[in-house]
């Protein structure tokens, strides 16, 4: 997992990059495994608030963009580990 600096512009475009290309049904699938793995309320949130600004990317603040990356990533991870 990418450790990202929220003041980095380079690390910013990088992220939203990763964001802008996770599809709509991509996003439901994450919001599936988070509840599935009970990572917790404010969690599940605020995906389901990145899943409806899928591909529009400049309308998240850098620290929800952050945020939502973080937990892409170990939903990646634990996606990962269950198949192994």
């Amino acid at each position: 997992m990418a450790k990202y600096d929220i003041n980095d512009p380079t690390d910013l475009d990088i992220m939203r990059a990763q964001f802008d290309m996770i599809s709509r049904d991509e996003w439901e699938e994450y919001i599936e495994l988070a509840e599935d793995r009970k990572i917790g309320y404010k969690n599940v949130n605020i995906l389901r608030s990145a899943s409806r600004k899928a591909g529009i990317s400049k309308y998240l603040s850098n620290k929800v963009l952050v945020w939502v990356i973080d937990l892409v990533d170990k939903l990646d991870e634990y996606d990962e580990s269950e198949e192994e």
